[in-house]
């Protein structure tokens, strides 16, 4: 939207208050806007993480919450709430008010996989939620026990169709992003594994690193640092491309099953029917923060790439996921 000078009219046209007003929608707001809601944020927020600390909905959603709070002044309190496949923090989001103090470390899981999962779910992802922010892309990577003798991922779908059912893979719980990865990868190659799930993504690497489980394909920040000290494997990344915190792995695709992608993405959203100068507000910083020097080279070395965007864009994706999961979850007979 062109900028209004002092030499251009002071009456608007129908046209340009609409064009305005979606432009105040998806965080492009100007000064008479930013003066409305000037009051928010006037207390701590609550940033509810549908799962167990440690994993990376927690990193991501402590890291973005530090950032907000600097910038505000006011506290973003990050509160654990984990339980079926991260549904019951997001319940508990999706009744609160819309006002912009409780918001949702949302998830590919919580977001676009659960619904199909759990049909009876008391929220539904798109009516229930206001998108805010998209906040990162985090590519999966698959990874192994020391003891399992495979080097690479064509070495590890050998292994595993030549011992069918022997190879346990753990996750961070039924229907989450580690089980969904691994079932999709499963489809794609022929195999048979057993799932191991787990209450939460954290257990789910300790047992791999104990050798209690033989493999794990979950998001990056989770295990990055167990993979630089060697206490497992990387095999393989789900992303289009290599990641630079592990350059050295190769994609799932260049492995040998080309057009493979499955990475998590997490962004951050409120209870339905939010006012849209809040929306555009909290949007407008956490882009913002996202391309702070500090919170950048934080995502970047924990392997999450920061994607600021706008909440329609991130709403899209949200839509476009739900139905991607559910036909995953359909060819694969998938069932809790």
């Amino acid at each position: 939207m062109t900028a209004f000078t002092e030499r251009e009219p002071l009456t608007l046209t129908r046209r340009q208050w609409s064009q305005w007003a979606a432009a105040a929608a998806l965080g492009g707001l100007t000064g008479t806007a930013l003066a409305q809601d000037a009051k928010y944020p006037a207390k701590a927020i609550r940033l509810v993480i549908p799962f167990t600390p440690g994993g990376s909905a927690d990193i991501l959603g402590r890291a973005i919450g530090h950032e907000l709070t600097l910038a505000w002044g006011q506290s973003v309190v990050p509160e654990n709430v984990a339980g079926a496949g991260g549904s019951i923090g997001a319940d508990r989001v999706a009744k609160a008010g819309a006002d912009g103090y409780t918001l949702l470390m949302g998830h590919v899981g919580t977001l676009a996989v659960t619904p199909t999962l759990y049909p009876k779910l008391p929220y539904d992802p798109i009516k229930s939620f206001t998108p805010l922010a998209w906040v990162a892309r985090v590519p999966n990577v698959l990874v192994v026990h020391p003891s399992l003798p495979v080097h690479d991922l064509a070495s590890f779908i050998s292994y595993a169709k030549a011992n069918p059912g022997a190879v346990n893979f753990s996750s961070g719980g039924n229907g989450s992003a580690a089980h969904m990865t691994m079932a999709y990868l499963s489809l794609q190659a022929g195999l048979k594994m057993q799932h191991v799930p787990y209450k939460g993504t954290a257990p789910a690497v300790n047992d791999l690193v104990a050798g209690q489980v033989q493999a794990l394909f979950t998001g990056i920040p989770a295990v990055l640092a167990q993979i630089r000290a060697g206490q497992i494997k990387a095999i393989a990344v789900s992303s289009p491309q290599r990641i630079p915190a592990l350059s050295n792995v190769p994609t799932v695709a260049e492995a040998g099953l080309p057009g493979f992608e499955a990475d998590q993405w997490y962004g951050v959203v409120g209870p339905a029917n939010m006012p849209a100068n809040v929306v555009a507000r909290i949007n407008q910083q956490i882009n913002a923060s996202l391309k702070s020097p500090a919170i950048l080279e934080r995502l970047q070395s924990e392997g999450a790439q920061p994607m600021p965007s706008t909440p329609k864009v991130f709403g899209d994706l949200i839509a476009k996921d739900l139905a991607r999961w559910r036909k995953v979850i359909i060819d694969s007979k998938m069932t809790l």
